[in-house]
């Protein structure tokens, strides 16, 4: 766990991102404004976390899941975020089952290629093997002609 309070925190660059994307163009916040809003959100984060827990120790889990992030959003009374969550989390893994798919046919074509670079050379292999054995054969047939 984190030694002081300030290890609890948000990276400071993705707390302003996140307001920068939030507010329309134009619109400042000042220093004290961030650092509260981030202090705020890791609390969000920290509580929502340790309800989450909650949920993964009932089910006698180690392990958070994404169920258990809804179910503590429900109880915390966050309820009109779990409509969001729960398609946000259906784009996110459409976009990993992609990038598996993706990833696993890449893995194939690779394998087509080496069998059939190895098929290549085994038929050069065969090649050369029959033109020793005809020239083999034609210095046997010369040797018994003299």
């Amino acid at each position: 766990m984190a030694e002081r309070p300030e290890d609890l925190n948000l990276p400071n660059a993705v707390i302003t991102r996140i307001i920068k994307e939030a507010l329309p163009d134009g619109v400042n916040i000042s220093k004290e404004a961030r650092s509260a809003i981030s202090r705020a959100a890791s609390v969000f984060v920290l509580y929502a976390t340790s309800c989450a827990n909650n949920f993964a120790m009932k089910g006698k889990r180690k392990t958070l899941n994404a169920s258990d992030v809804l179910s503590a959003m429900e109880e915390m009374e966050f309820q009109r975020f779990v409509a969001p969550l729960k398609e946000a989390l259906e784009v996110y893994r459409r976009e990993q089952k992609g990038k598996k798919e993706a990833s696993e046919q890449k893995k194939k074509d690779r394998d087509k290629k080496t069998d059939s670079e190895e098929q290549d050379k085994s038929r050069e292999e065969e090649d050369e093997d029959e033109e020793r054995l005809d020239e083999e054969e034609q210095n046997d047939e010369e040797e018994v002609d003299n």
